[in-house]
């Protein structure tokens, strides 16, 4: 599946992933941990400390528990990305989780990232049986306001469980976006 986003970037669910997409998200995955991007790293970080996780991503793809929405920019190179996660218990497996939402620190504030989110409300919604998307995000960055301007709204909050550094704990804020 491909959709568009006018001017500024073009998605495609389920791409394949070959050593140019792995090492093209594994840039993206850095640069925006290093611009201060709330997608499990606090910064400076390295190629070799994000590239474990991006290959428990990519491990979770092949064996069929994860999707992956990827965003190009005009020139081709990859600009935004979201993992979706589907749940294996046999009550939830209504709704999945997106994770590792990433937008090129270059695009933010462009709209590409309600783009990438369209994106993955769309692929969401092209999975049979999927009637919702949950996710996580990092209180304190206005992160919460971008997702309620998406069509998320908070169902949960943990205060304080995300430790940044030593004495900056942050909230775990919950969103869901109801498809149906």
């Amino acid at each position: 599946m491909t959709i568009t986003a006018p001017a500024l970037l073009t998605f495609t669910a389920d791409p394949v992933v070959d050593p140019a997409l792995h090492a093209e998200i594994l840039d993206l995955w850095v640069e925006v941990s290093n611009a201060g991007g709330a997608v499990g790293f606090v910064p400076p970080v390295t190629h070799e400390v994000v590239r474990p996780e991006l290959l428990r991503h990519l491990v979770a793809m092949t064996e069929g528990r994860t999707r992956l929405v990827v965003g190009r920019d005009r020139d081709g190179r990859v600009a935004a990305t979201a993992f979706l996660a589907l749940n294996s218990h046999a009550l939830m497996r209504h709704w999945l989780w997106v994770y590792t939402v990433m937008v090129a620190p270059g695009l933010q504030g462009r709209g590409a990232g309600r783009a990438l989110m369209a994106a993955v409300a769309d692929a969401a919604r092209g999975i049979e049986g999927i009637d919702a998307i949950r996710l996580g995000c990092r209180g304190g960055l206005g992160l919460e306001r971008f997702y309620v301007s998406c069509g998320y709204r908070e169902v949960g909050r943990v205060p304080g469980a995300i430790r940044v550094a030593p004495g900056d704990d942050r909230d775990d804020v919950t969103m869901l976006l109801n498809l149906r």
